[in-house]
């Protein structure tokens, strides 16, 4: 029997294939001290920097057609090189002597450090970026080489202890089989990178590096979240079966990836898709999703040092509602707050943040963050058809303050002689019980509403869905959940208002049946569940 590990599982597919090990140089300790003058060393470090800000700028370039959301990445690794306060730090431990290689490795733990010591899983993780930006600079300044996986030797699955931004910018795709990774969570850049290409991974594998070394052959069935060294000829057959099976499954599912949703009692159910980028509405297109149902904005504003532009947004917005023509393209206005915070904000720390500034009632406080986004949606709008959706509403009079708000707009608009879709849709986001008992109240003032099953739920049991201890608490067909939903189909439907879903239960083939029951109009999902969910509501 080959060497069983376990991780987290990225997607539903198995791999089998060669290893390939992926080990980074390591940068040794320099001396921590020497004779060089002050101003020699500064200017190294200014030429440096200037040379890996050049690099970063051409990556960027180089990706941000193909991978808008992950070129990104590279705006804020230039960000953290640029930071004054780094910079600062660097020049400190230069004036008390320290040579340049020392310094930097000094600075840049401290900021790491300071990282990796957030309660956030989110900005735990950005203490990879810090390293990623410092291994650059370093190997810059000691001249190594930066070693790459953008031409695999062979068809591999990559090992590796975990994988930088830097790492994965250029991948070799065609050779790749998957990804292996010793570090890393649900939110770490290899496993979003995974997911949006439907690439097998599993990551966070403890104690991999050691194990493999010796191994020559790898299973990973991402679905169980197993790694499999050296596999026996039994095991191999049986993951080989395994792995057709799923492979003739998705092939199969292929065909209902254009058809209509219709059940046997001829209810047309709308299938569409959640993104958090151009790519990802390139994706969902072509999985035959019929509209975005969610349009996860805050990955416009996350990892950078400023907030986007109105031109940034528009852009984005604009080449989205291009892709989808007519369908609708639901915006969901940023969603910052709880798990995801946004430093350039400064906001007050908080005790309870997924209790606290997050959603709407943070653009309510940023006016002027909301109407730049406003804006660029309004601009955007007549492109395609495109909607807009506040999340996080708890009261009725949310919503009337931030349809001020977007009325303020549009009459801007106006006056300056801009074109925009005046009766722009405009919705909700159902995602705190308050809201779900009293929709009657605020139903007259939009024009459709979105079920966030993953937060209804959530606040229903007042359990932080993260965590693994209160797992046993994510009931989706509890009686007080299937309630709420329900209540909140009815009000729709008394008043002619469509109503979807766009939380994980939206994906699931366990839960669809009882949405479907319940009278849903839509459910929006990961655009790789789109075929079998349709196929699940076609054989209703």
């Amino acid at each position: 029997m080959g060497i069983v590990l376990k991780g987290i599982g990225i997607g539903n597919k198995i791999s089998i294939g060669k290893v390939f090990l992926y080990n980074k140089e390591k940068i040794e300790f320099s001396q921590e001290k020497d004779e060089l003058p002050f101003e020699i060393k500064i200017r190294q470090l200014e030429e440096s920097i200037e040379d890996v800000r050049r690099e970063l700028e051409e990556l960027y370039k180089s990706i941000k057609e193909t991978f808008p959301r992950e070129a990104e990445i590279f705006l804020f690794h230039k960000g953290i090189l640029e930071d004054e306060y780094v910079i600062e730090k660097i020049k400190s431990y230069l004036a008390e002597g320290y040579s340049l290689v020392y310094s930097i490795e000094r600075a840049f733990n401290e900021i790491k450090s300071e990282f990796e010591g957030m309660e956030q899983e989110l900005f735990r993780e950005r203490a990879k970026d810090i390293e990623d930006v410092e291994e650059r600079l370093l190997k810059k300044i000691l001249n190594i080489n930066t070693s790459s996986l953008s031409s695999l030797p062979y068809p591999c699955i990559v090992v590796a202890k975990d994988l930088t931004p830097s790492d994965t910018a250029n991948l070799d795709f065609i050779n790749l089989l998957g990804f292996v990774t010793e570090e890393g969570s649900i939110t770490s850049h290899t496993a979003i990178l995974a997911q949006v290409f439907n690439i097998p991974a599993v990551v966070g594998v403890r104690g991999i590096i050691d194990q493999v070394k010796k191994a020559e052959e790898i299973i990973i069935d991402s679905g169980e979240g197993l790694v499999i060294l050296n596999p026996t000829e039994e095991e191999k057959h049986f993951y080989s079966i395994k792995k057709d099976e799923k492979d003739k499954i998705s092939r199969e599912l292929i065909k209902f990836r254009d058809l209509p949703a219709i059940t046997s009692k001829g209810r047309r159910i709308k299938v569409f898709a959640n993104i958090g980028s151009e790519k990802e509405a390139e994706i969902a297109i072509n999985m035959g999703a019929e509209g975005i149902g969610l349009f996860r904005t805050e990955f416009i504003f996350l990892d950078r040092n400023d907030p986007p532009s109105e031109e940034e947004q528009f852009r984005i917005y604009k080449r989205v509602a291009e892709i989808f023509k007519d369908k609708p393209v639901i915006i969901r206005t940023l969603d910052i707050g709880g798990d995801k915070e946004i430093p350039y904000l400064k906001l007050e720390k908080e005790k309870n943040p997924f209790l606290g500034v997050r959603g709407l009632r943070l653009c309510l406080l940023e006016r002027e963050l909301f109407k730049v986004q406003l804006r660029a949606i309004l601009r955007a709008s007549v492109f395609g058809n495109i909607w807009i959706m506040y999340p996080m509403v708890a009261i009725k009079e949310e919503v009337e303050e931030a349809n001020k708000i977007l009325e303020e707009v549009k009459q801007e608009f106006e006056n300056e002689g801009k074109t925009f879709v005046r009766n722009i849709k405009v919705g909700i986001m159902v995602e705190i019980p308050s809201i779900a008992l009293s929709l009657e109240e605020v139903i007259d003032i939009i024009d459709f509403v979105s079920i966030g099953s993953n937060d209804l739920i959530q606040y229903t049991f007042a359990a932080d869905r993260t965590n693994e201890k209160l797992r046993y608490l994510y009931i989706p067909n509890h009686r007080a959940v299937v309630s709420l939903i329900k209540n909140v189909v009815d009000v729709c439907h008394k008043f002619g208002k469509e109503v979807g879903v766009c939380g994980e239960i939206a994906g699931d083939e366990e839960y669809v049946p009882l949405l479907v029951d319940l009278g849903v109009d839509e459910l929006s999902m990961a655009p790789s569940k789109i075929p079998v969910i349709k196929k699940k509501i076609i054989e209703l």
